[in-house]
C-alpha cells in the first residue's frame, strides 16, 4: 500500500524475483511477469531482483525493444547479494533478519570447497542470532534456515549440533528444546544415528516436503507421492538442495527424477 500524491491510499503490487545464475532470457521474464501482474490485477507493479549468483559481472536491470517507433521498456531495481561481502561488518551490525539471510548466503559460497571453515562459519552465524534482540520465532525460522542451506558432513553436523546445545545452555537462552526438536523433525541425523536406510530415506523426504510447503504453501498431493517414492538417499539430498534453492514450484518439479 502506498500513497497517492492527493494523500489517499493506493494498492499496488511489488513483484520480487530471486535469480540463482545467469539467465539469457531473464530481463525478458522479468517484463513478462510484470505486465501479466498488472493486466491480471489492474494494478500498479513495481519490480525488482535479488541477484544470488557468484558472477560479478552480471547485473540485468532493463528489458527493452523498439518496433516501428513504438518503444517498449522496463527498468527495474536490483539487489547483488555478492556486493555485501566487501562489508561484511555493516551486515554484522544490521539488525535486519535478510542481513543474516545474506551472510548465510555468502558463507555458503565462501565455504564450498571446505566443510571444517562452514561448520566454523554455521556456528557463529547460528550465536550470532541470540544477540540480536529476535523473537523466538524469528531465531527458529532463521536457524532452520542456517542449517538447511549450510549443510555439513555427518560428523560434523553432530558436532554443531552439540555445540549450539552446549552454547544456549551456557548462555541461559530458552531455545535448546526448540532447536533439538528441528533436529528431529529433518530425520536426516536420526536416520545417520542409527544407521537404518529407511529412516534416512524418510527424513530426507520430509525434508523436501516440509521445505516446500514452507516455501510455496500447500504441497500437491502428486508431488507428495512422487517425493515418497524416491529411495535413492544421493537423489534424494540433491532433490532436498533444488527444494531450497528454487525459484518457484515448476523449477523443483523440473528436477525431480523420471519415473
Amino acid at each position: 500500500m502506498t500513497k497517492k500524491g492527493d494523500g489517499r491510499e493506493a494498492w499496488v503490487l511489488i513483484h520480487v524475483e530471486i535469480q540463482g545464475q545467469p539467465e539469457t532470457t531473464f530481463t525478458e521474464r522479468m517484463y513478462i511477469y510484470n505486465y501479466r501482474l498488472f493486466d491480471r490485477y489492474q494494478r500498479h507493479v513495481a519490480s525488482m531482483a535479488i541477484l544470488t549468483d557468484t558472477n560479478h559481472s552480471w547485473r540485468p536491470h532493463q528489458f527493452k525493444y523498439e518496433l516501428f517507433g513504438c518503444h517498449v521498456l522496463l527498468d527495474f531495481p536490483t539487489a547483488k547479494l555478492l556486493d555485501y561481502e566487501v562489508d561484511w561488518e555493516a551486515l554484522v551490525a544490521n539488525n535486519n533478519p535478510f542481513a543474516v539471510v545474506t551472510m548465510t548466503h555468502l558463507q555458503t559460497l565462501a565455504t564450498r570447497q571446505n566443510p571444517t571453515e562452514r561448520y566454523a562459519a554455521k556456528l557463529n552465524l547460528a550465536k550470532m542470532l541470540y544477540h540480536r534482540g529476535y523473537h523466538h520465532q524469528e531465531i527458529l525460522d532463521l536457524f532452520r534456515f542456517i542449517d538447511w542451506l549450510m549443510t555439513l558432513p555427518p560428523e560434523l553436523e553432530e558436532q554443531f549440533m552439540t555445540d549450539v546445545t552446549t552454547y544456549e545452555e551456557h548462555e541461559r537462552k530458552p531455545y535448546v528444546s526448540s532447536v533439538e526438536r528441528l533436529a528431529t523433525e529433518r530425520g536426516l541425523r536420526r536416520g545417520m544415528e542409527q544407521g537404518l536406510q529407511q529412516g534416512l530415506q524418510q527424513g530426507l523426504q520430509a525434508m523436501i516436503l516440509d521445505t516446500l510447503q514452507i516455501r510455496f504453501g500447500a504441497v500437491p498431493k502428486h508431488v507428495v507421492v512422487e517425493v515418497e517414492s524416491l529411495t535413492d538417499p544421493d537423489a534424494l539430498k540433491t532433490l532436498h538442495r533444488q527444494a531450497v534453492t528454487a525459484v518457484t514450484l515448476d523449477e523443483f518439479l523440473a528436477h525431480l527424477p523420471a519415473q
